[in-house]
């Protein structure tokens, strides 16, 4: 029985997970979806037993029903033929999208996560959720209007900060640029110029002991504590690496708890949570990422992300 990888071409994350697995003599068949339809093909026919066919490569080749689980990790889009007109790029895409991904997507094996899982993950229902999973939430505000912030703002008068719902990054000016979490300033409230285009996120500023980024494989938990030594990290830890230091920590039971609901609400098997610890050793949940990042967290704690990820991949279901 195969582990399915879907996942983009370059990442170190996904080939330490695919070592481990080599290691334990699990056969795997790696891909990315930008594949199909030029560099991947799929045969799949509807029998009295559900999808039966084939995953093609220009090498290899994979029985629909010999795979034991699939690791989606951050695959690309489906990359159509060139020369297509846009109509014809659009009507493409979509095709593979509800055809290739239709017929993987119904697979009954281990999905580590699910793609349909994870599109629940909206920001603002994981609160909701987390919330009735009994974990502490921040007070939140989803707005697009001047008016609202101001209001807000003067209720938390240690500061709110705003961060984005989705992306941590976009493309501007032919580069990256990365969407840290921004505190507002007294300049920032007293201009909210474009506010109004689309929706935003505010929370107060919540006062860190430490920060916690915990990942969640089946039912194991890794949890490492992040203390910022800069006033940037502080913020956004992601803003200043160097002044981070980690230690192992254990889980409270109630968020542990909590935590478990969360994730069997949503049907997870993976998750990468982040919390911050107050003074009073309060833990306040920020979100759950289905694909966050663990390969940094790994290397400086010694926690064996990897190998719990290639063990649920390889026990599938």
């Amino acid at each position: 029985m195969t582990v399915l990888v879907l996942a983009a071409d370059v990442d170190p994350t996904v080939d330490a997970v695919v070592e481990a697995l080599n290691h334990r003599n699990v056969p795997v068949f790696r891909c990315d979806t930008s594949w199909f339809p030029s560099r991947l093909a799929l045969d799949a026919e509807m029998t009295e037993t559900g999808w039966r066919g084939v995953l093609r490569t220009e090498r290899r080749t994979v029985a629909l029903e010999g795979l034991r689980s699939v690791w989606y990790r951050n695959p690309t889009t489906f990359a159509v033929p060139e020369g297509m007109s846009r109509a014809e790029r659009w009507h493409a895409t979509h095709e593979a999208k509800f055809g290739f991904g239709g017929v993987l997507w119904s697979l009954p094996v281990r999905w580590v996560n699910h793609p349909g899982r994870q599109a629940d993950l909206y920001k603002p229902t994981q609160l909701a959720m987390a919330q009735r999973c009994g974990l502490t939430v921040p007070p939140t505000l989803v707005t697009n209007q001047a008016d609202a912030v101001r209001r807000f703002a003067d209720r938390h008068p240690g500061g709110i900060i705003m961060k984005p719902f989705g992306f941590g990054s976009i493309i501007e000016e032919g580069g990256r640029k990365a969407l840290n979490t921004h505190l507002l300033t007294d300049t920032d409230l007293a201009d909210m110029r474009a506010i109004e285009t689309t929706a935003h996120q505010f929370q107060p500023f919540i006062q860190k002991a430490y920060e916690v980024r915990l990942t969640v494989v089946g039912s194991r938990m890794f949890a490492a504590a992040i203390t910022a030594h800069s006033a940037a990290a502080q913020i956004d830890f992601r803003s200043d690496y160097d002044a981070l230091t980690y230690r192992v920590i254990d889980v409270p039971c109630r968020v542990s708890g909590g935590v478990r609901a969360f994730m069997a609400q949503f049907g997870l098997a993976f998750g990468a949570f982040d919390f911050i610890v107050d003074p009073t050793g309060k833990w306040w949940m920020l979100e759950c990422n289905a694909a966050g990042q663990y390969g940094w967290i790994e290397d400086k704690t010694g926690l064996q992300i990897t190998s719990a990820i290639a063990d649920l991949l390889a026990k599938g279901q």
